[in-house]
């Protein structure tokens, strides 16, 4: 049986109290038999980094956590940005190149590759969203996911068969290990997409903003 990696992005949401309180409602009982399949990713806002990190530790949580994004410079005076080895204090994965950032903070390819390469540099693991099977993928990226554009907060998600097919695309022309679907997964459709066999996870946006619901769709993947 394949591991599945399930990534749950909060995007721009939920403050120091709304995450504990989904943390504390999370039904940790209704996953504890899926733990060992199943990765499992939050990335909250980097404002919440520290807390998550904190509490799924000591609460031995069966979660990693995630940065939405990184800097594509080092350390330095670079106001505003959070540079990747001060990011891998908190987190083991990072999302670089979400249609999101694409599209309102006009990232281009050397951008994403400089962030790529300062994240791997910081032994992050990069989880590289494309739009197609033509999206220019840095060099050493091993986990990508998949995000049509059309999909992404519409509640219309691409079918399953066309996904594969792309997620099948980057599996033969690249040195991708690992490819997620992202756009509009929910608890009803997402074993739909993991039991393609070249799909090996899921990138969650609204849907994981529930816990009750992001653990179901644990449970149904």
């Amino acid at each position: 049986m394949k591991k599945l990696t399930i990534v749950a992005n909060w995007k721009s949401n939920m403050t120091s109290g709304e995450a504990i309180q989904w943390l504390q409602e999370f039904p940790i009982s209704q996953i504890q038999s899926h733990t060992s399949s199943k990765e499992i990713v939050i990335c909250p806002p980097f404002t919440l980094l520290n807390q998550l990190k904190w509490y799924v530790t000591e609460k031995k949580l069966p979660f990693q956590i995630g940065s939405q994004d990184v800097s594509p410079f080092p350390r330095g005076a670079y106001t505003g940005e959070v540079a990747a080895d001060l990011l891998k204090e908190f987190v083991t994965y990072s999302i670089i190149g979400h249609s999101e950032r694409r599209k309102y903070f006009h990232e281009d390819g050397q951008m994403l590759a400089n962030k790529v390469d300062l994240a791997h540099s910081s032994d992050l693991t990069v989880i590289f969203c494309v739009q197609g099977a033509n999206t220019s993928i840095p060099k050493g990226v091993r986990v990508v996911a998949y995000e049509p554009v059309f999909a992404i907060g519409t509640g219309e998600p691409d079918s399953p068969e066309n996904a594969e097919s792309v997620a099948r695309s980057i599996s033969d022309n690249t040195q991708v290990e690992m490819v997620l679907y992202g756009g509009s997964v929910t608890e009803k459709n997402v074993s739909s997409f993991t039991k393609m066999e070249h799909i090996r996870g899921v990138l969650v946006g609204t849907a994981s903003l529930n816990p009750s619901s992001f653990a179901q769709i644990i449970a149904n993947a």
